[in-house]
C-alpha cells in the first residue's frame, strides 16, 4: 500500500510540475506558483471540512502545526531556488542536482527513524534513486557553471528537509500537515500579491490547469505523507522522488521532446529499483 501511494505521488507530482512548467513559458513563474498554491490551500481546506481532520494533535513533538509550516516554508524555498536555477541554467544541469534532495529525508530515516533495510531493498533503492537522476537527463558536456549548480544544491537542500518535516507531521495527520503547508505558502503568495498588485496576466482560461496543478500538487503531498505513515519512511521518499520520470514521459509524448539516452537507462534503472522495492 505504501509504496503505491508512493508512486501514485510521484506521478501527479510529475504531472503537476509538466502543466506548471508548460504555463511558466507564457506567464510569470512566481504568479503561477503563488496561484496553484493558493488553489492547494482550498483543496485542503474542503478536505478538513469534509473530515474534521482538525482534530488531530497540532502542537508537541508528533504535532503537525510546526512541521507543517516548516515543510511549507522549505518547500516555498526550494522552488524559488529551483526557479532562479533554470532562469540562469540549463536543465539538464538542474534538475538531477535538485532531485538529489531525496537523500536528505533517506538519510533521516535509516539514521533517526532507525528504517532497516535488506540487501535486496537497499539495491532497489539505489537503483531507483539512479534511475530518478538520469531521468532527468543530466548535462555534463559543457561543463557545470556555478551559479545553476548552488542554487541547484540549495534547492535540493530545501526540498530535501520539506519532505523529512511532511513525515513528522504526518505523524500526527497528514491532511493537516499538508493543509498547514498550503496555509503557509498562501500567506507568502498574499505578500507577493500585495507587493506588485497583479497575477502575471492569469485569467480565467488558464483557470483549468491551475486547479489541476494545485489540486495535483496537495494531493502528491498528501499521498507521500500517508505512504510514510503505512510502510519504511525510506523506501516511501524514494518512491515519491522518481516525479522526474513522468515529467519526461508527459513532455516526450505532448511537446515531442526527444529523451536522450541516458533518460532511457535512468528509466529502466528506476524499474528495475521499483520491481526490487517492491518485493518487500
Amino acid at each position: 500500500m505504501a509504496s503505491l501511494l508512493a508512486l501514485l505521488s510521484s506521478g501527479l507530482w510529475g504531472s503537476a510540475d509538466y502543466h506548471a512548467g508548460k504555463l511558466s513559458k507564457k506567464f510569470p513563474s512566481i504568479a503561477v506558483l503563488a496561484t496553484s498554491q493558493a488553489i492547494g490551500f482550498i483543496t485542503g481546506l474542503i478536505l478538513v471540512l469534509a473530515t474534521g481532520a482538525w482534530s488531530a494533535q497540532a502542537f508537541g513533538s508528533d504535532g503537525y502545526f510546526f512541521a507543517g509550516a516548516c515543510a511549507g516554508l522549505c518547500g516555498y524555498a526550494g522552488l524559488m531556488s529551483l526557479y532562479a536555477a533554470l532562469s540562469t541554467g540549463r536543465m539538464g544541469v538542474v534538475s538531477p542536482i535538485s532531485s538529489l534532495g531525496s537523500l536528505i529525508p533517506l538519510a533521516y530515516a535509516i539514521i533517526i527513524k532507525g528504517d532497516q533495510l535488506s540487501t535486496i531493498l537497499s539495491i532497489g533503492v539505489a537503483a531507483a534513486l539512479l534511475g530518478g537522476f538520469l531521468a532527468s537527463g543530466p548535462e555534463v558536456s559543457q561543463g557545470l557553471p556555478l551559479k545553476p549548480v548552488l542554487l541547484s544544491l540549495s534547492a535540493a537542500v530545501f526540498f530535501g528537509f520539506a519532505l523529512v518535516f511532511m513525515a513528522i507531521g504526518s505523524e500526527s495527520s497528514a491532511l493537516m500537515t499538508m493543509t498547514m503547508m498550503r496555509t503557509t505558502t498562501l500567506i507568502i503568495g498574499i505578500g507577493i500579491f500585495l507587493k506588485f498588485r497583479h497575477m502575471g496576466g492569469l485569467g480565467k482560461p488558464e483557470l483549468p490547469i491551475l486547479i489541476f496543478i494545485g489540486v495535483a500538487d496537495f494531493a502528491a503531498n498528501l499521498l507521500l505523507g500517508v505512504a510514510t505513515t503505512k510502510g519504511l519512511v525510506s523506501l516511501a521518499m524514494v518512491l515519491g522522488s522518481l516525479y522526474p520520470i513522468a515529467t519526461a514521459l508527459l513532455a516526450y509524448k505532448f511537446l515531442h521532446e526527444r529523451l536522450h539516452k541516458v533518460q532511457y537507462v535512468g528509466i529502466a534503472f528506476a524499474v528495475i529499483g521499483v520491481a526490487l522495492i517492491s518485493t518487500r
